[in-house]
């Protein structure tokens, strides 16, 4: 059972995710360096004390906010890939995720782009965050493109991350549903350019 935490019976659990979902909305919508504890705290409707029993201090509150970021693409990639049996149709069905996100209201650009953006030094705790979630998706793409062919799998698994940059960088300026079809299209291309290899025959190791 979780223990209580606030004066109103909030239990730690509780008080956790509102800190967390609030954090989330406003360092998604506003950014990260121009929101302080105080104005979580606030909207929360948590005692500081209940915020750092949580995290230690508002770094740590960024990292639990960027690995719920993670965790969530992560579900929905694994979704969309279980969709299809054929690569081409599971990375098209990842490139859907991305749209769908683009289209989505309230959004506001990539997550990780945003905070590498305001955490550029490569040494810091977010921008490693950063790096780990995008070196992990780049992994997943090039997995994809490998098993249509493997040896242009990198470049372009490096290609469609590109794509996807973009696309989520132009979907919070323009017309998102125009973005997409471009962003589609583009992925659509890459994927024609890349020849279907031949079975490797039985005798072969």
């Amino acid at each position: 059972m979780s223990r209580s935490t606030e004066g109103g019976g909030t239990s730690t659990s509780e008080a956790r995710a509102r800190l967390l979902n609030t954090a989330t909305r406003i360092f998604y919508t506003e950014g990260i360096h121009s929101v302080g504890i105080d104005r979580i705290v606030a909207e929360a409707q948590v005692t500081r004390a209940t915020l750092y029993r949580h995290f230690a201090g508002k770094e740590e509150l960024v990292l639990a906010y960027l690995s719920q970021a993670d965790q969530a693409i992560r579900a929905q990639v694994a979704t969309a890939i279980a969709s299809s049996q054929s690569p081409p149709d599971q990375l098209r069905a990842v490139a859907k995720t991305i749209t769908d996100g683009i289209q989505s209201p309230g959004f506001r650009g990539c997550a990780f782009l945003n905070a590498a953006a305001e955490y550029f030094d490569p040494a810091h705790p977010i921008h490693q965050a950063v790096i780990t979630h995008r070196q992990w998706f780049l992994n997943t793409l090039t997995d994809l493109l490998a098993q249509t062919n493997d040896t242009s799998a990198e470049a372009a698994g490096r290609h469609l991350v590109m794509l996807r940059d973009g696309a989520m960088a132009a979907g919070c300026l323009f017309d998102p549903q125009l973005i997409s079809e471009t962003f589609l299209n583009g992925v659509e291309g890459l994927l024609n350019t890349l020849p279907t290899q031949s079975p490797k025959s039985a005798d072969q190791d």
